[in-house]
């Protein structure tokens, strides 16, 4: 969909095109920040799938598209499924000369002030996500026959040169590490979802930890061996925990602490969705570390990409682990103080109705 390049671009507030369909035709800079995504990737997505409404829009979108009016609602919480939802004032507007064609701008109040000093930022480093998803394969390939090239060589090298060798390998395979790495982010293909044993996720976490990264470490489990069945994709689930497993190891590294795997049942937690339903997810996980805590400067941003208290972190792990919860309609939260840093995550039952669970844009009640 044309659009002025020049004014697009510039536009301080999240903006969408939204075809007459309700699928996204374009997205500028500032709302590939706010959905965590490049423009290429939601192109075509339905934009209730993305932009998480804490009010029933959908009827409302509808009317002023075929009346040809400008709505404004005010005072909305609205997400994204990969950031807490943030109050703001919406404001929809027909695209002129463009039958059905809407402009959908998303102000976060809470962003008036912080935007200008960050939005910038953040909105060019989510946006090099985009640009790195296209340019990861061709980046791969030559990084294969690089690493490749220097095996070859270290085959006739003297024992005191191999260091050399060794050192193209492994920092070859580093760079391939975190393009992999942006390529999941990118990954907008759904969980494949089915019953899923909680405790068998967090053992097999726990060995694969022992027997690598956190060799250093004391696991300690403490289940509920009464935990029903959750509804998500086991392999991603267990992506999520060996990645907070990894990063509590670190974290602890120095001292070579504790980290306490716990799983228990909370009947009191829900979200509440954008259609005002509420959705349990009573199953929850925690990875308890006793390291040193998060800093402070970052404790409020870890789930953003390039956000990272490590030396030569990426910052794109813990995105990646919010992600994949928000795609399985969960909900990730951290608390961090000196000595005791929580990662909890809550999920859904297996048995819950699906239709309750479907769903976006969701805060804890």
């Amino acid at each position: 969909m044309p659009a002025e390049g020049a004014l697009w671009a510039s536009l301080p507030v999240p903006a969408l095109l939204v075809g007459s369909d309700d699928l996204i035709l374009d997205a500028n800079a500032a709302a590939e920040g706010f959905l965590n995504a490049s423009a290429k990737a939601v192109r075509g997505i339905p934009v209730w799938d993305l932009v998480a409404v804490d009010a029933p829009l959908e009827e409302a979108f509808a009317r002023a598209r075929e009346s040809e009016t400008t709505l404004f609602v005010n005072d909305v919480d609205v997400g994204s499924g990969q950031r807490a939802p943030l109050q703001s004032l919406l404001q929809v507007a027909p695209l002129s000369g463009v039958p059905g064609v809407m402009i959908l701008m998303i102000s976060p109040r809470e962003l008036s002030g912080r935007m200008t000093q960050n939005q910038s930022v953040k909105s060019a480093a989510k946006s090099a996500i985009g640009m790195a998803e296209m340019l990861a394969h061709e980046i791969k390939n030559p990084l294969a026959g690089i690493t490749g090239a220097a095996q070859l060589l270290s085959m006739n090298l003297a024992k005191e040169d191999l260091e050399l060798t060794d050192l193209i390998v492994a920092e070859s395979r580093r760079i391939v590490k975190l393009l992999e790495q942006v390529e999941q982010f990118g990954n907008l293909t759904q969980p494949e979802r089915g019953e899923v044993n909680l405790h068998d996720v967090l053992d097999r976490a726990r060995r694969s930890a022992l027997l690598g990264f956190g060799s250093h470490m004391k696991i300690i489990e403490d289940y509920d061996p009464s935990l029903p069945m959750a509804w998500g994709d086991k392999d991603q689930l267990l992506q999520v925990v060996l990645n907070l497993v990894k990063n509590a190891s670190e974290a602890a590294a120095k001292s070579g602490g504790t980290i306490r795997l716990h799983s228990y049942y909370e009947h009191s937690f829900r979200l509440r969705r954008a259609d005002g339903q509420g959705i349990a997810l009573p199953l929850q996980i925690e990875v308890i570390d006793d390291g040193p805590g998060l800093p402070d400067s970052i404790a409020g941003d870890v789930f953003e990409p390039f956000v990272s208290g490590r030396e030569n972190g990426t910052g794109l792990g813990l995105a990646l682990v919010s992600k994949i919860i928000s795609e399985h309609d969960g909900w990730i939260s951290v608390s961090s103080t000196p000595g005791r840093t929580v990662f909890r995550i809550s999920l859904p039952r297996a048995d819950a109705p699906q239709d309750k669970i479907k769903g976006s844009g969701r805060k804890p009640e």
